[in-house]
C-alpha cells in the first residue's frame, strides 16, 4: 500500500475501481500543472469516463498496464474519496460512525450536566448505556 491517492486511466471491467474525480467534487490537485499536463498527455479530461481516483488502500488493485499518477489529497478530500468509493452498506456505516463521533465528543459534558441537574447517576447510566462507575466518576 502507498500513502498516495492515484488518478488512473482505466477501461472495461476495471471501471469499478475507485471513483470518477467529478463525483467527489472540487479537488485542489485537479488544478495543478502536473495533473493538467498528465490529463493532456493521456488525451482525456477530468470528466472522461475511464478516469478514476483511488484512495491509497486501493492502489494495489490498479492493473499493471494502467496509466497512473500519484496525487496529493488533503484529509477532507481523501475522506470524500473514501466515502464515494465505499459500497452503499459501508457508506451507511461510515455515516453512523461519524454521527457517533459527533455525539461521543460531548459525552462527558452531557453526563456532567445531567448529574448537575439532579438526574441520579443510576438513571444517567440506564438512559445512556454507560457504565455506572464511569457516570459516578464524573460526579466527583
Amino acid at each position: 500500500m502507498t500513502d498516495d491517492a492515484y488518478l488512473v486511466l482505466l477501461n472495461g471491467t476495471d471501471l469499478t475501481l475507485g471513483v470518477p474525480p467529478a463525483a467527489v467534487g472540487e479537488l485542489a490537485c485537479m488544478e495543478t500543472p502536473a495533473v493538467r499536463a498528465w490529463l493532456h498527455a493521456q488525451g482525456v479530461t477530468a470528466a472522461s469516463p475511464g478516469l478514476r481516483l483511488l484512495p491509497p488502500e486501493e492502489t494495489a488493485a490498479i492493473p499493471d498496464d494502467a496509466e497512473r499518477l500519484p496525487v496529493p489529497l488533503g484529509e477532507e478530500e481523501l475522506s470524500r474519496v473514501r466515502h464515494h468509493a465505499a459500497s452503499h452498506g459501508v457508506t451507511r456505516l461510515e455515516e453512523e460512525l461519524l454521527a457517533y463521533r459527533s455525539c461521543a465528543d460531548g459525552r462527558d459534558t452531557l453526563l456532567t450536566r445531567a448529574l448537575a441537574a439532579g438526574v441520579p447517576a443510576h438513571r444517567v447510566a440506564e438512559l445512556t448505556g454507560e457504565d455506572l462507575a464511569t457516570v459516578k466518576a464524573l460526579a466527583h
